[in-house]
C-alpha cells in the first residue's frame, strides 16, 4: 500500500532532522527531501509549528512501534520487566532524530506529551517520596501482609537508577563519535536489565 502524502512528508522531515538537525527543518528543506512543492507541504501542515508537532508525534509513534517489535507485544500485554528489557535493548540502536526531537520537546509541553506518554508506559518513573506509613498496628508493629515502605522505596529507586543508566547508554550511543564494542554494549545492557530485575518491587 502506497504511503500517504502526510507520512511521506513526515518521513522526509525525519531524514532532514537525522542528517542536519532540528533548526534546519524548513518548508524548503522538507519539500526538497520529499520531492514535493512547498504548496504541497502547506496543504498538510499550514505552519512550521504544525509540521514540527506532527513530526514529534510521528517519530514518537515509530519509536513505540520499535519498542513493541523488540518486546513482542504492546505495553499493556507485557510485564514490567519485559517492557523495561525492550526499552534497554532499543537504547543499543539510537536514532539521532529521536534524541534531537526529545531535547527540543523539553521546551514545548504539547510536543513533550507525545514522548512522556511512551516513557510512562515503558520505563520506570521517578518514585514518589513515601508518606508516613499506615502499615503498623496500634502497638507499632509492621503488618506482615503489607510490604515495608523502606523496601518498596529502595526497590523503586533501584529501578529508576536502572532507567537512568539506560538513558545514559542511549545518549552515549547517540552522541559519541566512537561506537561501543558490541560485546561491551551487550554486557552493559545485561547489567542494566539485571539491576532493574533485582529490585524486589511487587509485580504490577
Amino acid at each position: 500500500m502506497r504511503p500517504s502524502k502526510r507520512r511521506e512528508i513526515l518521513d522526509a522531515a525525519t531524514r532532514v532532522v537525522q542528517r542536519e538537525g532540528v533548526t534546519t527543518l524548513t518548508y524548503e528543506s522538507v519539500a526538497a527531501e520529499a520531492g514535493m512543492t512547498k504548496g504541497g507541504l502547506l496543504y498538510h501542515f499550514p505552519s512550521r509549528e504544525e509540521l514540527l508537532l506532527g513530526l514529534h508525534r510521528h517519530v514518537a509513534q515509530n519509536w513505540e512501534l520499535a519498542l513493541e517489535a523488540q518486546a513482542g507485544g504492546a505495553a499493556h500485554e507485557l510485564s514490567r520487566d519485559e517492557r523495561f528489557r525492550a526499552f534497554v535493548r532499543l537504547s543499543q540502536n539510537p536514532e539521532r532524530a529521536e534524541l534531537l526531537l526529545m531535547l527540543e520537546a523539553s521546551e514545548d509541553p504539547v510536543a513533550n506529551a507525545a514522548w512522556d506518554e511512551i516513557f510512562a508506559r515503558w520505563a520506570p518513573q521517578p518514585p514518589e517520596v513515601p508518606q508516613p506509613s499506615d502499615a503498623r498496628d496500634p502497638h507499632g508493629a509492621q503488618d506482615p501482609q503489607v510490604p515495608d515502605d523502606d523496601a518498596v522505596q529502595a526497590a523503586a529507586v533501584q529501578r529508576f537508577i536502572a532507567r537512568l543508566a539506560a538513558d545514559g547508554l542511549w545518549f552515549y550511543e547517540a552522541l559519541s563519535t566512537e561506537r561501543l564494542d558490541p560485546r561491551l554494549r551487550e554486557r552493559v545492557t545485561e547489567e542494566i536489565i539485571a539491576l532493574a530485575q533485582g529490585a524486589a518491587v511487587p509485580a504490577e
